[in-house]
């Protein structure tokens, strides 16, 4: 069965979360990558077996994944029996993607003003934006906050995930997508893993932990106390899913 890729418009969105982390204008949030090392980047082979051995592990599972690598093909095998969701902003990274498999699906979805360079303010309002804190009564699609991907496939919303991946999109220059939003969104979706198995929680590693970006919100939303393992660039957190907490991270002290 060859694969359909599918359409899924995200709008703008930011956030809230403890103030633990200190920023200040002279401190911007941009996208800090060696010149000699190319834009399209892959996981070390370090740090795709701590990725596959985690999916193998956890298996079958309900495996969501943002950014697309042909890298990544294999681990919808190893989860043959789960569920592997891909969601890309690049048409022609999935263009000619053919998979033979009933249980992945790769969806098209667009960051609409989301760009890397408005990570500070993003940050900054979502620290100050009680919509943005943790609300179990209102369903991130629904959510007021602008970090929160509003417009992104239903079943992404009404699943509960047990590995959440962040490799996209690619954030690599001020005006390309930022990964803010889906920071942001998979700490949300991690902590509604409600009866998910594995003692209820959620798996959720994040790629290019040397930027800062992605370092910045990983500490603000998915937080250093639920961070288990750190490999090249790749941050592995497992989250507790139905806390009753609306504090991202409520083992630091404001």
């Amino acid at each position: 069965m060859s694969l359909t890729v599918k359409t899924s418009y995200s709008p703008s969105t930011m956030s809230q979360a403890p103030q633990h982390i200190k920023v200040n204008e002279s401190q911007t949030l941009m996208p800090r990558r060696p010149s000699n090392i190319t834009t399209t980047t892959t996981l070390t082979d370090k740090e795709f077996k701590v990725l596959s051995d985690l999916i193998a592990l956890k298996s079958p599972c309900n495996l969501l994944i943002f950014g697309f690598q042909p890298q990544f093909l294999p681990l919808s095998s190893i989860n043959a029996n789960g569920s592997t969701l891909f969601l890309e902003d690049d048409y022609d990274k999935i263009s000619k993607v053919r998979i033979n498999s009933n249980t992945t699906q790769i969806f098209k979805l667009e960051y609409n003003n989301m760009p890397a360079k408005s990570a500070y303010k993003l940050l900054k309002h979502a620290r100050n934006n009680p919509s943005c804190a943790l609300n179990y009564s209102t369903l991130l699609q629904n959510s007021k906050c602008k970090l929160a991907l509003k417009s992104l496939p239903m079943q992404v919303y009404e699943t509960n995930w047990d590995v959440i991946v962040v490799d996209g999109p690619i954030g690599d220059s001020l005006e390309s997508p930022g990964r803010m939003a889906t920071i942001y969104s998979a700490s949300v979706l991690a902590r509604g893993a409600r009866g998910a198995g594995n003692n209820n929680t959620c798996d959720v590693l994040v790629h290019d932990i040397d930027r800062m970006i992605e370092k910045w919100f990983s500490w603000e939303f998915l937080c250093d106390e639920n961070l288990v393992y750190c490999k090249g660039k790749l941050w592995h957190f497992r989250i507790r899913g139905d806390t009753i907490s609306t504090r991202f991270c409520p083992g630091l002290l404001e």
